[in-house]
């Protein structure tokens, strides 16, 4: 490996693209294997774990690392699509190792792992040999004392250690998309899984949640307490809460709808009503609403919000009082791109496009599919018999709703 730095942080890495020869990216690098053989023996590297496109996670074993550096990775290209599957011999160190409990021997100190450095022996194999610890924090200090050992001065890194915490790797994650960070969630054992969902905060938790497959949200709820429980629900999207509670035993879920927030539980129970594969069941209940006295510069000022998706963030809805689902009646839609052709001072009433039909919440699937490609549109209002807006049907939701009922675990599976 030339110009390969003597020493690499495992941590860094994470989230680095790879390359192939020709520069071109073909992933991006996920964890690292190691083969842990005693308290004294450096544990040998022997690959890296990457998520191809498609979300795929596979072995790149580190005789295909040609470069390797905390910027970026290259390979041979020549790589084993087959999904990766952790052995019982193998240890993953962003997921088992960072925050183990540990021993400073010669010290005596005690800390939790927050970084770990790989180098090259002279064999040539890449070993782990240098372990950043840090000190619980003491007094007033935000944080404790850190350390960088040798891995043979160190005592619980090679045997299980059941009060695993999460705090670093939940830092080490903290930069990925949701996506990314459930698929790294769904893979952990369940002991550790456990340890990161109760150290991340209940809008993060939201996010990734809405990510996981089904079967991993109902066991994540199942082990939360109902008061936290309800929190996170209130933090997702209606249409993914009103999913998931679907999902759960009739008697918890009465739970916790009864533990959320007012207004939030009415939405999620709208939801619930309509029947299932209809537009109702599939919409999102808080879309941009503005009244017809609203002016370009705030329509422009509410699509600005980063928690809107782009879908969402499409399209604004004027409607009269009130102007909360369900509104008074619906006027109009104003493509953003329309917006921003305006004077920031016009009301964002001369902007409507008068021609959009809306959707019935009573509409099957396939004619919201049909009614969404029809027009072009990435979004669409669902109103009831008297006009009144009742939320709307993105493009995102529609996939959620028309890809195999599994395909989040088909996802992080392939």
């Amino acid at each position: 490996m030339s110009n390969t730095p003597s020493r690499v942080y495992v941590a860094r890495l994470v989230g680095l693209p790879i390359f192939d020869p020709q520069g071109d990216q073909v992933g991006k690098v996920r964890d690292l294997v190691v083969t842990v053989r005693g308290e004294a023996s450096q544990p040998r590297v022997l690959g890296l774990v990457a998520e191809v496109f498609g979300r795929r996670r596979i072995f790149v074993p580190m005789t295909r690392v040609t470069h390797l550096d905390s910027g970026q990775v290259y390979t041979t290209g020549l790589l084993n699509m087959r999904r990766f599957e952790q052995r019982a011999t193998e240890t993953l160190v962003m997921a088992q190792m960072l925050d183990r409990s540990v021993r400073i021997v010669p010290t005596d100190v005690r800390g939790t792992v927050y970084d770990v450095a790989m180098e090259q022996a002279r064999t040539r194999d890449w070993v782990l040999s240098r372990v950043a610890v840090q000190e619980p924090a003491k007094g007033f200090r935000r944080r404790g004392q850190t350390y960088i050992v040798d891995w043979r001065d160190l005592e619980g890194l090679s045997r299980h250690e059941p009060s695993q915490g999460a705090t670093h790797l939940i830092a080490a994650i903290s930069d990925m998309r949701p996506a990314d960070a459930a698929h790294m969630i769904h893979d952990l054992p369940a002991e550790r899984r456990t340890a990161v969902v109760a150290a991340m905060d209940d809008e993060r938790l939201a996010d990734v949640l809405e990510e996981l497959p089904e079967e991993d949200q109902v066991q994540i709820m199942e082990r939360l307490d109902s008061e936290r429980a309800a929190d996170v629900l209130e933090e997702m999207s209606a249409d993914d809460a009103a999913d998931l509670i679907a999902d759960l035993a009739p008697e918890t879920a009465a739970t916790l709808l009864a533990l959320m927030a007012p207004g939030e539980a009415e939405d999620v129970r709208r939801l619930m009503s309509y029947a299932e594969r209809t537009a109702g069941a599939m919409m999102t209940p808080e879309p941009v609403i503005l009244g017809p006295d609203a002016t370009i510069a705030d329509a422009l000022a509410h699509v600005r919000n980063p928690d809107l998706t782009p879908a969402l963030a499409a399209l604004v809805y004027i409607c009269r009082q009130p102007l909360e689902t369900p509104t008074g009646r619906l006027l109009g839609a104003a493509h953003i791109q329309r917006l921003l052709r305006e004077p920031p001072s016009t009301l964002v009433a001369a902007a409507l496009d008068s021609s959009l039909d809306p959707l019935h919440p009573e509409a099957r699937i396939d004619e919201v599919a049909a009614h969404l490609a029809t027009y072009n549109l990435v979004a669409a209002p669902v109103v009831d018999e008297e006009g009144r807006l009742l939320g709307a049907v993105t493009v995102d939701d529609l996939l959620d709703h028309m890809l195999p009922e599994n395909w989040r675990d088909q996802a992080v599976r392939r």
